[in-house]
């Protein structure tokens, strides 16, 4: 068998800018469209009820237990 000069597996790449992202595969690493996250912060009138009857149920327990 003849003696093939060896190489060594390259596991990251020096391009990622941090030790993480330079171990993940350049699939993951590829950018995407940017998060918008407005879409989903829309408060609708049942959102506000539910908050609205958590805060008061929560308010008259604590009060209760105190008293």
């Amino acid at each position: 068998m003849r003696n093939a000069p060896r190489q060594t597996l390259v596991l990251t790449d020096e391009q990622a800018r941090h030790p993480f992202l330079a171990r993940l595969p350049e699939h993951v690493r590829r950018e995407r469209a940017r998060f918008d996250p407005r879409p989903f912060w829309h408060v609708t009138k049942d959102d506000v009820r539910g908050f609205a009857s958590a805060y008061v149920a929560c308010t008259l327990a604590i009060l209760v237990f105190l008293l």
